[in-house]
């Protein structure tokens, strides 16, 4: 399948502010800079990409199949199965207290979309 040379509105340019946030990310993290917080950020933000590249068609589905169990191998592998099973130990020892729900932050410097319509 050949995509076509134009994108949605807005889609280029938040594809290529996805890039370069990752590329950044990348640099500032390094082999010992993450954290399991900004490792299920960062999986999530691919898991999305790979959902949203996946509803192009069928074959990019195919193609794409196998990012979630493989986001969700590297979050086990590093953690977040013992961190889950802590939590539900915890609960299981005190009923009534829930385990917080997973953060789902947005980033430092967020400041929420823009209609660049509104500025005409």
């Amino acid at each position: 399948m050949e995509l076509p040379d134009r994108a949605a509105p807005g889609v280029e340019t938040l594809a290529g502010a996805a890039a370069d946030a990752a590329c950044a990310l990348a640099d500032a993290a390094g082999p010992a800079g993450w954290s399991l917080a900004a490792a299920e950020d960062a999986a999530d933000a691919i898991d999305t990409l790979a959902a949203a590249l996946a509803d192009i068609d069928p074959e990019a589905a195919r193609l794409l199949t196998a990012i979630p169990a493989a986001t969700k191998a590297l979050l086990r592998h590093f953690g977040q199965e013992q961190e889950a099973d802590a939590a539900v130990s915890a609960t299981a020892a005190r009923p009534s207290q829930l385990p917080k729900p997973r953060r789902r932050g947005l980033g430092p410097g967020w400041q929420g979309l823009t209609d660049a319509s509104a500025k005409r």
